[in-house]
């Protein structure tokens, strides 16, 4: 849990420090004019696609409740950023380090759309199971016929398994009050 609340809290910081390690692994390790070029569109870049991914996983509710990351978040984030931070030294394994960073980039931010999605179906089905749950207490009780200024009628089927509309009121009467005033 320590490790998982550790990367929760390091995501927003390295939506910073992984572009800027970018620009300063090139001053002090890189080369020519052209790959400063590169350099300008990939420093951006790399700042909003973390950002983007670090905002979808701190959407997710499970993440916000434990303020603490999945063990997938973790596994794919952290080979993200060492992807990343390997990019950075511009050695002899740069281009590699850098393909490898791109595919987790995307991998990343699919795990994280895949994750909220799942996480949010989770949290609606236990909503809708407790609703359920509620409305079949409510409706328990209503059967029994301990209701207060209940008229001793039997109010139709009623249930745990039986479905009712929400305007049946059980009864066979209907009175229709009309008003007309001069």
């Amino acid at each position: 849990m320590l490790l998982r609340r550790a990367l929760y809290r390091w995501q927003m910081i390295a939506v910073v420090v992984l572009p800027v390690w970018l620009a300063v692994g090139w001053a002090v390790f890189g080369g020519g004019g052209w790959g400063t070029l590169g350099l300008v569109i990939v420093v951006p870049v790399a700042f909003v696609v973390l950002g983007v991914v670090a905002l979808l996983t701190n959407v997710r509710p499970t993440v916000r409740h434990e303020r603490a990351l999945s063990w997938i978040d973790v596994g794919v984030l952290t080979a993200w950023q060492l992807a990343i931070i390997g990019t950075g030294f511009y050695g002899a394994s740069a281009t590699l380090f850098g393909v490898l960073a791109i595919l987790l980039g995307i991998a990343a931010f699919w795990v994280a759309v895949w994750q909220l999605v799942t996480d949010g179906a989770n949290r609606m089905k236990a909503s809708m199971a407790e609703f359920e749950r509620l409305a079949g207490q409510q409706q328990g009780g209503a059967a029994s016929g301990a209701s207060p200024g209940s008229t001793g009628r039997k109010p139709g089927p009623a249930g745990p398994g039986v479905r009712r509309p929400p305007f049946d009121d059980g009864g066979d009467d209907v009175i229709i009050i009309h008003e007309t005033r001069d």
